[in-house]
Parts: C-alpha cells; structure tokens; sequence
C-alpha cells in the first residue's frame, strides 16, 4: 500500500495534480482510490464526474470519493466524546471542566485522516491518492494524532483508567501517526505556483512536515507560463516578464537547496475529464512511475552523534536563511519552534539528561549541542 497526501496553499491546483496522477496510477495497471478531504470538494469536477461520500467507479481501475468530516463528526465522535466526558468527571472533574475538555479542536480533520486509513485498509487499493485541503489545515490534520495522543496520555497517565473506547482511541492515534511517519508508505508531493509568497509558505511547510517526520517526494511548480516558442502576437512581452520572474523564484529556491522541482505549464482550457487529467500526468511524470517521486533520499529526523563534551543532535529540518528558531527543553522532550510551527520531540535515553550548550544550522538542518551531564538546560 501507497498513499500519497497531495497539498499546497489555496489555489495551486492541488485538486488537478492529484486527480492527474490517480489516473495515471490506473492507467499503469494498479487498482487506485484518489480521497479528497478538503472542505472545498472539487475533486468531482477534476474528474467530470459527481462524487459521494462511499467510492465510486471513475474507469475501470480508478475510483473517488470525497470525505465529509461534518458527517464523521455527528456520527463517529459525539459517542466517544460522551465517553470521555464520563470518565473525566469519575476523575473529579466538574461538569464544566469535563465538557470543555473533550471539545477537540480540529477533531473534524483527524476524523477525516481517519476515514483515510479505513478506506485504504478495507478496499481493494494498492494506492490511496489524497487531495488534502490547503497547507494550514494539511499541516494541522498531520499533527491532530500525535497531539490528541499526548492529550489523552496528559490526562489519564501512560497507564491510566480508561474505557475500552478511549483505549482504543490512544491506539489508533498511534497506528494514525506510525502510517503517516512511515516514509515507505505515506509520503507529500508539496505543490506550489512560482510566486514569492506561496513558495516562502511552501519553505515553511517543508520545515514543518520534517519537523513531524513526515516525508516530502517531491515539490510540483504548477501553472508556468508557456514556453516561449508557445508566445505569439502583442501578449509575448507580457508573457516573457511573468515567465522570466517564475523562473527567478525557482532559482531561488534551487540556490537555497530545495530541489528538484518539476514543473508543469499553465494550459488555456481547464482539464477536466480523463483525457485532460493524463496530458497533465505525462507533462508530470514525463513518462516514469508516479510513486517514484523525485528520487530524494529520506533522511531520518534525528541523528545522534558522541563528541568530546557529550553529543551532537541533527535535526533534519530544512531551514530558511531568515528563518526564526527557538529551542527550549521541556522535561525529556526537545521543544523545537520554526516560524511559529512547534514540535515536541522524545530525546534518545542517553540525551536526555543533558542540557543544550549551543545549536547551528547548516544545509542539512539544525544541529544541536548537548552538554554529557545531568544538568538541564
């Protein structure tokens, strides 16, 4: 099993690479399902054709569907959030306490992630090609199962008393975040348009997803401008301006040491249907295999290393010359914020009574000094 999780910011055309690469994924031969979890279905109209929320046939080996996470919220959560709130008052808690602790933020996108695995477990597909919605809701869909797991653990303890239900809640949480962090199974095609803004929010999202230890495949430029043999009449100057400023900010992004990245051009008619969807998938993919991605290593998160005063910590996190990084250490767990995105990270045994002494960034991220005694920093 494959599951490719497609996002972006608003706009990028996320919806299309998606679609385009699930068809092409069909065509090779293998049995795929492309889910579409934004909020903003338009996963049906990518494909020509409606969609509910059970998988429906496309082609013969292409089906969609696309997820309603109000619906999974009225049918799914309210029973356990019932059970929850049970507990918690058995634990001494008022009513009122109980009740707004069990008011989850975001548990619509981590019922939806959900639904995600369901289907990718119960049917017949080799791939799963997810449309996620843009980044901030992607990013926070990703993070839902290991901050509701450190919930529950904060609030009933690692061997709490707990209901079935809610042991069975912690257990999923944690079978949710081993598939997203397994880069031999779930892995991000980050898609973006060559404009400043998007890509500095596409840095950021690469930051954010290392910081998760989730995989990212490969970086998609959608919608350049036609080659210039393409240009023709009083627009070919208006053309040359944009394209020549597209292929300024992919060079930046090269400079900085984010690449490859494939490009894919701007059409005149909006692809819609199985034919359209498979001219944008040979322009991507350019004849190779959809899961092959760009061909990236995966490199592990942490990596520790013994020095002479105690350790080196390398987190491998793509940084940004001005990005801003803040570490803090808080009980056994190393607290790392980039550009406001904060993760707990669980320290090897023998980091953990060390105290930070200094940190660098370099082309391969963040590494950090760790002091060899039981000082804390």
């Amino acid at each position: 099993m494959r599951i490719l999780l497609f996002t972006g910011k608003g706009g990028v055309g996320k919806t299309t690479l998606a679609a385009a690469t699930g068809a092409a994924l069909a065509a090779r031969g293998r049995k795929t399902l492309v889910v579409s979890t934004d909020p903003a279905h338009s996963l049906g109209d990518a494909f020509g054709s409606p969609l509910g929320t059970e998988p429906s046939e496309v082609d013969s080996l292409l089906s969609a569907v696309q997820v309603d996470s109000r619906t999974l919220v009225d049918t799914s959560w309210e029973g356990l959030r019932g059970e929850l709130r049970a507990v918690l008052a058995g634990a001494g808690l008022d009513g009122l306490d109980a009740e707004e602790l069990t008011v989850l933020p975001g548990v619509d996108e981590l019922l939806a992630l959900s639904e995600v695995r369901r289907l990718a477990g119960d049917g017949p597909w080799e791939t799963v090609v997810v449309d996620c919605g843009p980044t901030a809701e992607t990013l926070r869909l990703l993070a839902l199962p290991e901050a509701v797991s450190g919930y529950l653990t904060r609030v009933f303890g690692p061997r709490g008393r707990v209901t079935d239900s809610v042991r069975r809640l912690g257990t999923h949480l944690d079978g949710l975040r081993e598939l997203l962090t397994d880069p031999a199974v779930t892995t991000v095609r980050l898609v973006l348009t060559p404009e400043r803004v998007v890509v500095a929010e596409a840095r950021r999202t690469l930051s954010s997803l290392a910081l998760r230890g989730i995989a990212v495949d490969g970086l998609i430029a959608n919608r350049l401008m036609p080659a210039p043999g393409m240009w023709r009449g009083g627009a070919a100057s208006w053309l040359r301006t944009r394209r020549a400023q597209q292929d300024a900010v992919l060079a930046g992004l090269a400079a900085a040491g984010i690449a490859p990245v494939t490009r894919v051009e701007h059409r005149a008619a909006e692809p819609v249907g199985l034919p359209a969807l498979l001219e944008i998938a040979a322009e991507l993919y350019r004849g190779g295999d959809p899961l092959d991605g760009d061909g990236s290593p995966v490199t592990p998160l942490l990596r520790v290393r013994q020095a002479p005063d105690g350790y080196t910590l390398r987190v491998a996190i793509p940084l940004a010359r001005d990005a801003e990084v803040d570490l803090a250490r808080v009980d056994d767990d190393l607290a790392i914020t980039v550009d406001g995105f904060r993760r707990l990270i669980a320290l090897p045994q023998p980091l953990r009574p060390c105290r930070i002494t200094g940190a660098e960034s370099d082309a391969d991220g963040l590494v950090v000094h760790l002091a060899g005694n039981r000082g804390r920093g």
